[in-house]
């Protein structure tokens, strides 16, 4: 079966690089530094933490980890790797000096060696789902415990995992802890052939993370600039493939009933940009872009007013958004693409509209559909509907928020249960 693995990745590689590279067309973000996914690129301060966070939403559940491990262990060099370039640019941004930050190499046996004599970690932090055969063998070659962070596996991905049979209960085998969200991830990761004895139910960082302390003022002012006086909603994270439509025609209906209400719709992937700008250019409707803000602020103000859409083509703005909206719609639900981040709008107090899918984080998505702080809409007739309904209804949307708030802040913990399992390992190198 390792042979197979191998032979998959080798022949895999050259099409992720051509899909990469060709990406890089549009943004060339994907062509910096692509070396670093060969393992090559400068060595790093020797004997550090690794923690490994593969994209956007990763990279911000390991915040308080990467916070925490700074203030309570100065001396110890620390390392995030990410795999997209959003997500290089995120963990930039959150962690500034206090982090090196480049990209995991492929998983192919040369690249990891490489990687592995650059950084020289004492330990590796993966976060969430991250099962790589060769890096975590390459992990137990040269005794680096190996740690799964706020672990997570679908029930629909056990079934695929375990075809692989002898393949990823070596690869699990290898983790010294495992740290699973939820009692039910715990059981999937047993299943798969993690160690009873080290496998832990610690929580979701996700809970963890902490607002900024001035958030309230940075929505408010999004909220004089765009949409004072109007009703204002936001969909984050949106995915095409009829997501963004269901979200545009929810929006039209919501429009027949309040005509001044005003759409923050942001796509997850930066790539995307352009073409659903292109979309609403087709569809005829108003919208400004909010990367163009400040190009001449009176003009921007005066487009901000009479405009239908706001286009969030910037990135690290959507949480300022969130506390400015009235309602949150959180896509990658309306499809199979397994939803996002529900904690952040709940946190901030903003009821929550979700798809039907979030198998990306179930027991965040129930637990908040318990408490009555989100819904679910299965299309655009339901999601208009919904919005009008809580647009409407200023005591059901704090009723929701207060529920969200209140949700997030009996939930958190997480992290002192992970540092717990982390820092005796830190301690024994």
């Amino acid at each position: 079966m390792r042979f197979l693995y191998l032979l998959g990745v080798y022949l895999a590689t050259p099409l992720v690089c051509a899909m990469l590279l060709w990406r890089g067309l549009r943004d060339r973000s994907y062509w910096q530094n692509f070396s670093e996914r060969f393992g090559c690129g400068a060595p790093l301060a020797p004997h550090g933490a690794w923690l490994h966070a593969v994209s956007v939403g990763e990279v911000q559940a390991c915040a308080p980890l990467v916070s925490a491990l700074h203030q309570r262990h100065p001396g110890v060099p620390l390392t995030v790797t990410t795999f997209t370039p959003t997500g290089a640019a995120r963990a930039r941004a959150l962690f500034g000096n206090i982090a090196q930050v480049r990209y995991l190499p492929f998983d192919l046996p040369g690249a990891v060696r490489r990687f592995f004599v650059r950084v020289q970690p004492r330990l590796a932090v993966i976060f969430e789902t991250e099962l790589w055969p060769n890096l975590y063998r390459e992990c137990g070659r040269r005794r680096v415990p190996l740690v799964l962070a706020s672990a997570r596996i679908s029930a629909r991905s056990v079934g695929r995992y375990q075809r692989l049979g002898a393949l990823f209960r070596d690869t699990l085998s290898r983790a010294e802890v495992v740290a699973a969200q939820g009692a039910g991830d715990a059981e999937r990761f047993r299943a798969l052939g993690a160690a009873p004895a080290s496998t832990h139910v610690t929580g979701n960082l996700k809970f963890d993370f902490e607002l900024p302390p001035d958030i309230a003022q940075r929505g408010a002012r999004l909220r004089a600039q765009y949409a004072r006086g109007r009703p204002l909603w936001v969909a984050g994270s949106t995915h095409g493939g009829g997501e963004e439509a269901a979200v545009l025609e929810a929006h039209a209906r919501v429009r027949a009933m309040y005509p001044d209400a005003l759409l923050v719709l942001a796509p997850r992937h930066p790539p995307r940009f352009d073409e659903v700008a292109q979309s609403l250019s087709q569809a005829g409707l108003r919208f400004v872009r909010r990367s163009q803000a400040g190009q001449g602020a009176a003009a921007d103000d005066t487009a901000a007013r009479d405009c239908a859409v706001v286009l969030l083509d910037s990135l690290g703005e959507l949480l300022d958004f969130y506390a400015a909206a009235d309602v949150a719609f959180v896509g990658g639900s309306l499809g199979s693409v397994g939803g996002h981040n529900l904690l952040e709008p709940a946190a901030l107090g903003v009821p929550i509209l979700t798809g039907p899918d979030n198998s990306n984080s179930e027991e965040i998505a129930r637990l908040l559909i318990a408490r009555g702080a989100a819904e679910v809409v299965p299309d655009a007739v339901q999601l208009a509907a919904r919005l009008s309904a809580l647009l409407a209804d200023a005591g059901e949307r704090e009723r929701m928020g207060a529920a969200g708030r209140a949700a997030v802040d009996a939930n958190r913990g997480a992290l002192v249960n992970l540092l717990a399992l982390i820092e005796p390992l830190l301690a024994q190198r």
